[in-house]
């Protein structure tokens, strides 16, 4: 049983995706409610038995501080859903790399304004010029993810469960 449980806070705002395991041993210790179970997948107890849970809500709000997520290479990948941010083609994920939109040797940093994801092609095309100067346009200005962005990059990684949905924000998945 290798399935994991969306934790929501008690203002159902999801919070992260967690183990099963996590989620059994926070209800055991009355800290959540199951909301959701998976159909058919049960879990047995000497005395109990119950659904293995899908969507877990806490019973008392939990105040999160606003960090947002992480600026690494996977995520750019995921918030540009990995296309090519210039030609808008799919290419396997070993021939895309990242692009700065406003290249270092202009002053541009590596922050999530500044990079894109980029076919291989379209970055020699390029080069170490700015996309006017290379006569090229981005399709999506570069914009750092919402704060819900830890859930939805998990839910666009691996397969969402259909009981998941209703919980995420659109454009989550």
């Amino acid at each position: 049983m290798s399935r994991t449980t969306l934790l929501l806070n008690a203002s159902y705002e999801p919070l992260s995706v967690i183990p099963w395991e996590r989620a059994i041993t926070m209800l055991f210790l009355d800290k959540v409610e199951i909301i959701e179970e998976y159909e058919g997948r049960h879990i047995r107890s000497a005395s109990k038995s119950f659904g293995l849970p899908s969507v877990v809500r806490l019973l008392k709000y939990v105040r999160r501080r606003r960090f947002g997520i992480k600026f690494s290479r996977q995520n750019v990948y995921f918030r540009d859903n990995h296309t090519c941010q210039y030609c808008g083609k799919k290419p396997p994920e070993v021939e895309l790399s990242l692009d700065h939109v406003n290249p270092k040797t202009y002053g541009g940093r590596s922050h999530w304004e500044n990079i894109v994801a980029c076919c291989v092609r379209c970055n020699r095309r390029k080069g170490g010029r700015t996309p006017e100067q290379a006569g090229m346009k981005l399709l999506n200005k570069p914009r750092k993810p919402k704060t819900f962005a830890h859930v939805s990059v998990w839910s666009r990684k691996h397969n969402t469960p259909e009981q998941w949905l209703i919980y995420l924000p659109l454009g989550a998945t």
